[in-house]
């Protein structure tokens, strides 16, 4: 439980740096995600996830 509450921190603190360090250009980049087609976005979110997955299965082996 220590070790997923830690990962969620640290989830946290990735995920709010954009909005605290570039806020103008966050901005511009948000609207561009709104044109992207869902299957684009589809796509990335799981890449993301398979990455997230190889990376958690390296950490733990």
């Amino acid at each position: 439980m220590k070790d997923l509450l830690c990962v969620l921190g640290l989830i946290f603190i990735i995920e709010g740096l954009p909005y605290f360090v570039f806020p103008e250009k966050l901005k511009t980049y948000l609207g561009k995600i709104i044109a992207m087609p869902d299957s684009t976005l589809r796509f990335l979110g799981i890449t993301a996830m398979i990455a997230g997955l190889f990376l958690l299965y390296l950490g733990r082996r």
